[in-house]
């Protein structure tokens, strides 16, 4: 067994998260990526919020 450096287990790199929809789908059953379930979970990325079930960048 060599030790070189392409030899070496790399760990997973990290997942990046998801964006969500641009409009709600209006699902009984949420999808993953809904804006309005995203924001109820608090996992809706900063500078976001919904409004009228769309997706919108809150301005500074």
């Amino acid at each position: 067994m060599s030790k070189r450096k392409g030899d070496r287990k790399r760990g997973k790199p990290a997942k990046k998260a998801k964006r969500p929809k641009a409009k709600c789908c209006v699902s009984d059953s949420r999808c993953k990526r809904c804006p309005i379930r995203m924001m109820k979970d608090g996992t809706l990325p900063p500078g976001y919020t919904v409004k009228r079930r769309r997706l919108v960048k809150v301005s500074d």
